[in-house]
């Protein structure tokens, strides 16, 4: 007997619907699953088999087909479990509900031997998918019921078991519906991470990355060891902007496909700050693998990444992150697939001066040869280097800055002032897709970034002196219009203009 049981697999961030057909028929015992399934997938035999007899389900010793359609799309993980052992329950009649009442469902969940249903990954991008697909109704593993709180218009029960299961389809259990829960609410009750109130001295970095956190601008901080650097990019995070529902669905999206979400919350409350490692890989970064994972920079979207002891990177690994930088994605191509995910991100790169790290420091001699200095400098390509907007000169602190009693500027103070700065972006890029302003179009730079002629001149006195590319001068004026709009200007003066250009000058100091 045939039974058809709806799925979903994943491409990216995106689901896609896959029929589960289960045929069971007289012949010789065997178990054969087609359409391009993968190892996990194919070991299924035995997780349904033992699920269904330790459930108390009978198993038929017959000859079992099962197809995944579209048969020529790659499917991949072990949620296909549940799915599969619904329609061999349905086959062999042990499913008392009509084939319409099942179509109306969708079901994902790995089971282990005993028929419990564990958790998955990428429940979120699935129930979206089957909504916008009109399904109607999807069974999830419990474990997964925090992630579906926040999808309306469609019913997800949770259950814990195979037999829960099969008694909510034949009408002899029920299983409430997961609820939907208010975003609002739970990001009013998220929790801070560090604070700049604890930060001592440093005021022009701190201003540096006020204006980062207002326009969305990549940063570079240059700096002896132990003079607050890793201090200053961890505490970051506190002054941006809360995150919409919208960036927190994508974001979520991403790290449910990671597997990397927290069951507790089921969606990221706050901005994603990551840290990787300097011996990551390039696959670890950008993504990727024998079974495509988005990597640190996607993980990092709507967030932060920040990359300490930046040139201690592999060069093939910060090299892969000069599309990104620039587009807001990554492409990740394989032979069976190609796969997108969105990768927008604030980039906080530290690092050392020379080997020592005390090239340029007032506090300690530099006792590095000008060779080692220069090979130290040069790990990082001018490219790479082009696509960070700002570049700050972080020196050591004082005793008497460690020591004072002074009450530093808190982060709800530095927030405020971000907050009305990037209400103002949003504004003047209504409708644009675009929510700041180091995201501007070329076209936009010119609407936007309009300067008069003093102003001209003085930037092109910085072109030339600087030897500026043409991408450090588009990026000289969106970080000048970031300035303007923390002053509440609606034009770019000079004072503004003067600053971003400052932001470029460790250009001639250090990197070239």
């Amino acid at each position: 007997m045939l039974s058809i049981v709806n799925s979903f697999g994943l491409n990216g961030l995106n689901g896609y619907l896959v029929k589960v057909e289960v045929d069971v028929n007289r012949g010789l015992p065997s178990y054969d699953i087609v359409g391009l399934a993968d190892i996990s997938i194919k070991e299924s035999k035995q997780r349904v088999g033992s699920a269904v007899k330790n459930q108390g389900f009978s198993y038929p010793f017959e000859k079992i087909t099962i197809n995944l359609a579209p048969a020529d799309t790659k499917k991949e993980g072990s949620l296909y479990d549940l799915p599969i052992s619904i329609g061999v329950l349905s086959a062999t009649n042990q499913i008392l509900a009509q084939k319409e009442f099942l179509n109306d469902f969708s079901f994902v969940g790995e089971l282990s031997l005993d028929g419990s249903i564990r958790k998955i990954r990428g429940v979120l991008p699935i129930l979206i998918t089957a909504r916008d697909l009109g399904i109607k109704k999807v069974i999830i593993p419990f474990a997964n019921a925090s992630e579906a709180g926040f999808i309306d218009g469609i019913e997800v029960f949770p259950a814990k078991s195979l037999r829960e299961v099969v008694q909510f389809l034949n009408g002899e259990l029920s299983i409430c519906a997961v609820k939907i829960v208010s975003y609002d609410f739970i990001s009013s009750h998220s929790e801070a991470s560090g604070d700049f109130s604890m930060v001592k001295g440093q005021a022009s970095a701190k201003r540096a990355l006020e204006i980062s956190a207002a326009g969305g601008h990549n940063v570079l901080m240059i700096g002896p060891p132990g003079s607050g650097k890793t201090m200053l990019a961890r505490a970051f995070p506190s002054i941006l902007p809360n995150m919409t529902f919208e960036e927190a669905l994508e974001t979520t999206k991403i790290h449910s496909i990671a597997g990397c979400l927290d069951s507790k919350t089921g969606i990221l409350t706050q901005r994603p700050f990551r840290s990787p490692h300097h011996t990551s890989s390039a696959v670890a970064l950008t993504g990727g693998g024998s079974k495509i994972k988005p990597g640190e920079i996607s993980l990092a979207h709507n967030g932060v990444l920040f990359l300490d002891e930046f040139p201690e990177y592999s060069r093939q690994s910060v090299e892969a992150l000069r599309q990104p930088l620039e587009d807001g994605m990554i492409t990740i191509s394989r032979s069976m697939s190609t796969v997108e995910y969105p990768a927008n991100f604030v980039l906080i790169a530290s690092m050392n001066p020379c080997p020592c790290g005390n090239y340029g420091s007032t506090q300690k001699k530099c006792t590095c040869t000008p060779n080692q200095i220069h090979n130290y400098l040069h790990k990082l390509s001018g490219p790479l280097l082009d696509r960070i907007d700002m570049y700050i000169e972080v020196d050591g602190v004082s005793y008497s800055d460690i020591s004072s009693e002074i009450h530093e500027e808190s982060s709800i103070e530095i927030k405020k002032r971000v907050d009305l700065a990037r209400q103002i972006q949003v504004k003047r890029f209504d409708k644009k897709k675009i929510y700041s302003n180091s995201k501007m179009t070329n076209e936009m730079i010119k609407k936007y970034c309009k300067i008069d002629d003093d102003c001209n001149m003085l930037l092109c006195r910085a072109f030339e002196s600087l030897k500026l590319t043409a991408r450090a001068y588009n990026r000289i004026l969106k970080v000048a219009r970031t300035i303007a709009d923390l002053d509440g200007s609606d034009e770019i003066r000079a004072e503004h203009l003067m600053e971003a250009i400052n932001y470029r000058s460790l250009d001639e100091k250090y990197l070239t």
